[in-house]
């Protein structure tokens, strides 16, 4: 059994996550979609305290050698990274599928 992980989400990511909340409440007037996702998004966040390493790391070797690894919720790629000396996931991205991943990737903060 791994051990248990502290879950630390950066500010930039948690800002994403706020802003596809609001734009799905706001723009697409959808609150209970929006407030359904954003659970969603924080209850995977917390299952990463445990079997951390189940989703697999990025296809770009950039960031594969950092231990960029995501997840899936809906349309939405989460991107985190482990430090085991300090025993904290860090995730650090939340993107929509069809953006330019690669683009998105560099503008995330490894906090």
């Amino acid at each position: 059994m791994e051990e248990q992980y502290n879950v630390k989400i950066t500010k930039y990511a948690l800002s994403q996550m706020k802003e596809i909340r609001d734009y799905i409440a706001d723009e697409l007037l959808a609150p209970q979609v929006a407030y359904d996702l954003f659970s969603e998004m924080k209850k995977m966040a917390a299952s990463l305290e445990n079997m951390l390493k189940r989703n697999p790391l990025v296809d770009s070797e950039k960031w594969r050698k950092q231990g960029i690894r995501k997840t899936i919720v809906k349309n939405f790629i989460i991107y985190y990274w482990a430090d085991d000396g300090h025993r904290t996931v860090h995730i650090t991205a939340v993107v929509y599928r069809k953006r330019n991943q690669l683009v998105e990737l560099g503008k995330m903060e490894l906090e």
